[in-house]
């Protein structure tokens, strides 16, 4: 389990989990060649936080989305890295997860409009969430510190 107690397991637990056991297919949704491990350190708390987020490479930069399935409210893991944009993430690269020491930094202007008409073309899915809310989706890139 990520940073859960003793609870039932959430959904985000067992991708984590299947994630690092390994398994190419992530509950049968995902596959993990598309799939990071976000790691930040949480806004209020301070608590270290882990989130599964799927991710593009967009101009040759990694680029994750914070949809949040389309809700009205930004996901907690991006306050997390507006707070604190040092981050870490785990990926799957050449058979062997890596970890990677990134600075995050939320795409603004010109460059978000033009990051965001390639994420809708090559993942439409994120766009259909663009319509079912008002807010601005944020779209970060995660610039490694190596």
């Amino acid at each position: 389990m990520s940073e859960s107690t003793a609870r039932k397991a959430s959904w985000n637990d067992t991708v984590i989990e299947q994630f690092r056991a390994g398994e190419q297919r992530i509950v049968d949704t995902f596959d993990r060649s598309f799939l990071l491990l976000l790691h930040t350190v949480g806004a209020r708390t301070g608590a270290r936080r882990t989130s599964p987020l799927a991710y593009l490479t967009l101009d040759d930069q990694l680029v994750i989305v914070g949809s949040a399935g389309g809700r009205d409210t930004h996901p907690s893991w991006y306050f997390n890295l507006l707070a604190h944009p040092e981050v870490t993430f785990e990926r799957w690269r050449d058979d062997a997860i890596e970890e990677v020491e990134a600075i995050a930094v939320p795409a603004e202007g010109e460059e978000y409009h033009r990051l965001w008409a390639q994420i809708a073309e090559r993942a439409p899915g994120f766009d259909a969430y663009r319509s079912k809310t008002s807010r601005q989706i944020p779209v970060v890139i995660l610039k490694s510190r190596t």
